[in-house]
């Protein structure tokens, strides 16, 4: 049986919001939120908080979680996932990230169900439909093209493909959701080598994986992914939590 590790970056520093992972959200700290729609996971065998303040890992350890203690000087969330498991023995890495309160269990194993059919697959990724035009002109929506195998041809910030004919979304592209699920000798490679120039000019790591050769299955789901990002998304991620409650 391969074990799925989830990964849960959670870093105190934000150039928008400091501490974020403890930002209060209808009375409970973000990361709480997150970890109970984690461990709503059927496919994940157990669930790490990588964090670099002890501040955090304190709270998670008093809501029964571990915590992997980690540098505050590493760059990116996949780096951290890394540096929290490269000694296990993990087959599958699922990278979560910390500031989607929303997120829910079965998002995460629609993620993980590719990787357990396919031991040669090395990456997936969520995606779901983009609602409208304007969301597809956006540069904060990442837009992926996926092939008929439905693995990723390129992913953007721009509206990509160009069409010259009515806006189809669903023919053209979907909105990518960014949870990645690794296989960890992959994870390994990917985090030792250099970012790309594709990379750094769309600032989306996933490039450098399509740079390696790496074939990143887009696993479409019907979940939009809310992230909190400022204090402007507050109020708006607290309704939907209080929908959720009721």
């Amino acid at each position: 049986m391969s074990t799925v590790i989830g990964v849960i970056p959670s870093r105190w520093g934000s150039t928008r919001l400091e501490g974020k992972p403890l930002q209060m959200l209808c009375g409970k700290p973000m990361i709480e939120w997150v970890l109970k729609g984690v461990s709503e996971s059927k496919l994940l065998t157990d669930i790490i908080v990588a964090t670099d303040d002890d501040r955090i890992a304190s709270v998670v350890k008093e809501l029964g979680h571990k915590v992997a203690m980690t540098s505050s000087s590493i760059p990116t969330g996949t780096d951290r996932c890394y540096e929290a498991i490269k000694n296990s023995d993990a087959d599958i890495i699922v990278n979560i990230q910390g500031d989607e309160p929303l997120i829910e269990g079965w998002v995460i194993d629609k993620l993980i169900e590719p990787m357990l059919a396919d031991n040669n697959l090395e990456m997936a990724t969520l995606a779901c439909e983009i609602s409208s035009e304007s969301e597809y002109q956006l540069n904060s929506v990442v837009k992926v093209v996926k092939d008929k195998n439905n693995n990723a041809i390129y992913f953007s910030r721009a509206a990509i493909p160009y069409t010259r004919e009515s806006f189809k979304t669903s023919e053209l592209c979907l909105k990518h959701i960014g949870l990645y699920a690794y296989r960890s000798h992959y994870l390994s490679q990917f985090c030792n080598h250099e970012p790309t120039q594709l990379e750094l000019s769309e600032g989306l790591e996933q490039l450098r994986a399509l740079h390696m050769g790496a074939k990143i299955k887009v696993v479409k789901v019907d979940h939009q992914s809310w992230g909190l990002d400022t204090s402007d998304d507050i109020s708006v991620i607290e309704n939907k939590l209080n929908k959720k409650i009721k």
